[in-house]
């Protein structure tokens, strides 16, 4: 019997914030985790990610910290 593994790995919810397609958090605290572990995972100095409430939903998105 052949066995086919058609296992796709969750795509996370996204939404259209100006030109880009960003991922949705569903609350500020599991966005502002996302932010520290991304800064950690790509060496980037602590605090360079910000987390904001999405004016399109009632969701939160990341962006950097200019």
């Amino acid at each position: 019997m052949k066995r086919i593994n058609n296992y796709q790995p969750p795509e996370p919810p996204k939404c259209w914030v100006g030109d880009k397609h960003k991922i949705c958090y569903p609350d500020q605290e599991t966005a502002e985790m996302s932010a520290r572990l991304v800064e950690a995972e790509y060496g980037l100095p602590g605090g360079s990610l910000t987390c904001y409430h999405c004016e399109y939903g009632n969701h939160w998105h990341l962006a950097n910290k200019k």
